[in-house]
């Protein structure tokens, strides 16, 4: 669904047979570190992984889920959470778009709704003249980790446009991010929000309720600081920012809050992407000072928020799309990663992260600034290859989602930066998503997005003091 370099290269005839075979010679090449050993072939040629380890499919695209509706197309950002009784309720995008998508939706026909439904459930049901396709928005799946089998799933938000990733909350709800090709005509009702949706194992559809105080451009994913309910966001723009929420009522994003972009302490507009011909590149494993700055008419009709930003001062990042928050328990300090996929002088992508201030949201910031690093930038090894979304595994390793041409992979990163692969899509060749552990931690969920599936990996993981 991306509109990018990638996405054209993965579905266009230029993609030669002998360029294909190039990719998977370098997918099959030996990591310089192994935890789990080498991968082995999947027979049923869906996903390759360690010995010892096992997957579960628990869903298709077009299967019929309990409330009689069928499951969307495109699986995207998923987190997961504990559930009644055991379960893991997991809470799953669809990055389905208003054009061109109608045929992955939950209805046998996605021009209109069904005659008994509620339109007050979906965000954007048409206005009688124009009738906007309905492809679904967000499902949710209970799955019982006891034996590894899907108990339930159901539609939990429709109407929305493109939602891309998002993220959990400490309070146990899933942040949807809308990514809109077109934020300035499209359909009747503005897209281009965060909307909540509540972990429950109970089916029903959410009322659908855009957080616009989060601003309005192509979201991407969302981080939540636990400890001061700040919410940071990425763009999934080659020329986007970094911003960060304050919320009035921590817990309470429908209340309303501030939006604010990232920038440089004492340097004006930096540019992150270190691209080709960068006057300045910025600096690797180097941590720099960061404010926060506020921004006007965050509602932004005219798609131009990032670029008021930057020009304001703000830090400019390439496509800034998973994200996810590391636990000091988990990662030795709090954390803030994100992944800025086309990043980097060969565009094979970077990982940021940002350490929080320890009166993180205050006015004492500007005594006790928090800090951004640019972590990783994998330019000269195949390793990792344009990351999209992320998470952090129970033991503090990154478990990064691979979106690039041709085959992708699921690679881990250890604590000092040692990457390694996890697991590789034999099914097709478009990306992973969504990667997400169960709350304990024996279970790994992530999608694929075309077909449609979303698997559940188990297996012997290790614990921190037996990893590398």
């Amino acid at each position: 669904m991306h509109s990018s370099r990638r996405s054209f290269l993965r579905h266009s005839a230029a993609v030669t047979a002998g360029f294909l075979g190039l990719d998977r010679h370098l997918a099959l090449a030996a990591d310089p570190i192994q935890p789990w050993g080498p991968l082995k072939p999947d027979p049923h040629r869906i996903l390759d992984l360690p010995e010892g380890f096992s997957y579960r499919v628990l869903s298709r695209a077009g299967d019929k889920m309990d409330d009689g509706f069928l499951t969307p197309g495109q699986p995207d950002g998923m987190a997961a959470f504990p559930g009644p009784d055991g379960s893991v309720i997991l809470v799953r995008n669809h990055e389905l778009n208003f054009v061109g998508s109608s045929g992955y939706g939950p209805f046998k026909d996605n021009s209109k709704l069904p005659d008994d439904f509620d339109a007050s459930l979906c965000y954007a049901p048409g206005d009688g003249k124009k009738v906007a396709p309905h492809v679904g928005g967000t499902t949710t799946l209970v799955f019982d980790p006891a034996t590894g089998r899907l108990k339930s799933h159901f539609l939990s938000l429709l109407g929305t446009d493109r939602n891309c990733a998002g993220g959990p909350t400490p309070w146990g709800s899933w942040i949807t991010c809308e990514e809109p090709a077109d934020l300035v005509t499209g359909a009747q009702r503005r897209h281009g929000y965060c909307f909540e949706v509540p972990a429950t194992a109970k089916p029903g559809i959410t009322p659908p309720v855009p957080l616009k105080d989060m601003g309005r451009f192509r979201h991407e994913a969302i981080a939540i600081h636990p400890a001061s309910g700040v919410v940071y966001l990425t763009e999934d723009r080659g020329d986007g920012m970094i911003y960060r929420f304050l919320p009035k009522k921590p817990g309470s994003l429908a209340e309303g809050g501030r939006l604010q972009a990232l920038k440089i302490r004492d340097r004006a507009s930096v540019d992150t992407r270190n691209w080709p011909g960068d006057a300045e590149p910025f600096p690797q494993r180097s941590r720099l000072a960061v404010d926060w700055m506020d921004l006007e008419e965050t509602d932004a009709p005219l798609d131009d928020l990032r670029l008021r930003g930057v020009a304001a001062g703000a830090a400019r990042f390439s496509r800034g799309e998973g994200m996810w928050y590391g636990a000091a328990s988990q990662v030795g300090e709090e954390t803030i990663y994100w992944c800025c996929t086309d990043g980097g002088k060969n565009q094979r992508g970077q990982v940021f992260r940002y350490f929080p201030s320890p009166v993180e949201g205050q006015a004492g910031e500007k005594d006790q600034p928090g800090h951004l690093e640019l972590y990783l930038e994998p330019n000269d090894t195949d390793l990792l290859r344009n990351g999209d979304n992320l998470t952090v595994a129970p033991w503090g390793h990154l478990v990064i989602c691979e979106d690039t041409s041709g085959i992708n992979q699921l690679r881990g990163v250890t604590n000092d930066g040692q990457i390694y692969t996890l697991g590789r899509n034999t099914l097709s060749e478009t990306e992973f998503a969504g990667a997400c552990f169960s709350p304990d931690g024996e279970w790994l969920f992530v999608n694929i997005m075309s077909p449609g599936t979303t698997l559940a990996i188990t297996g012997p993981w290790r614990k921190p003091s037996q990893t590398v």
